[in-house]
């Protein structure tokens, strides 16, 4: 680890920091080629500025809420939809520097893992109700809004049944960032996950200067994702129901 006052280079810590990447078998294909290569940079300048895993997952959280402010209270334009894109990718990439920085430098905690969580757990349902909020504001209509609304319940739903089952299940969990991530899962299978990567919900924001076609895009994407939950929450239950009567078959 770098001593106190010892100079820092950027360099340097971004060959660190992707020598100890994690595997990316599985991983959904915008998070593992583009996000943790732009949290792996964004980490590499926190590490030379010496801030502190805190400081980045706070700064994540405002570039989050001020993409969000935008996409629901600017009117719709192709700027506006850059500027809100930008600002909710680099939020996104953020999200994956705090984890890097900390492991960089050797002061990850269980508090900062809990800050981290609680702010995801935030993020992705606020995220859904700025779009409910953005698609009221275009048409006047309840009835599209409600689809923002609907979707934001469908996020919290899943990543609470995902974290709750990492905590339930004795067996080796999933991350709520990765669902059905394996170890030795071939390339396409983070192709084949695009759907419902959270850089493709942000990405699709470049189309909000279009309402016709964002509300298109936006659809087709909770059509996906609420496909994929319900499959995903099922085989959870299935898993620990097994791992319960083993359990107690072990018990008794």
């Amino acid at each position: 680890m770098t001593a106190i006052g010892e100079h820092r280079s950027y360099r340097e810590a971004v060959e660190r920091l992707a020598a100890a990447q994690k595997s990316g078998a599985g991983v959904p294909a915008y998070l593992r080629w583009v996000n943790r290569g732009l949290g792996r940079r964004a980490a590499a300048l926190a590490y030379v500025a010496r801030s502190t895993p805190n400081q980045v997952t706070a700064a994540s959280a405002l570039f989050s809420l001020a993409g969000m402010l935008v996409l629901a209270s600017a009117e719709p334009s192709p700027v506006t939809a850059v500027v809100a894109t930008v600002l909710l990718l680099a939020g996104y990439a953020l999200d994956s520097a705090d984890g890097q920085l900390a492991r960089l430098t050797g002061s990850g905690s269980v508090a900062g893992e809990w800050l981290d969580h609680v702010i995801d757990a935030v993020r992705l349902p606020l995220f859904h109700l700025a779009v409910a909020v953005y698609l009221l504001r275009d048409s006047g209509s309840l009835g599209l809004a409600s689809i923002g609304v609907a979707f934001s319940l469908l996020s919290s739903a899943w990543f609470f049944a995902q974290t709750l089952a990492e905590k339930l299940s004795p067996e080796t969990p999933e991350t709520p960032e990765t669902p059905g991530t394996t170890t030795d899962a071939p390339a396409w299978v983070s192709f084949a996950k695009l759907p419902y990567d959270v850089g493709v919900l942000y990405l699709i924001v470049l189309t909000s200067g279009w309402p016709t076609v964002f509300l298109g895009a936006y659809v087709a994407l909770f059509a996906v994702t609420a496909l994929v939950a319900a499959l995903s929450m099922a085989r959870k239950y299935r898993g620990l129901a097994r791992a319960g009567v083993s359990v107690a078959a072990h018990q008794g």
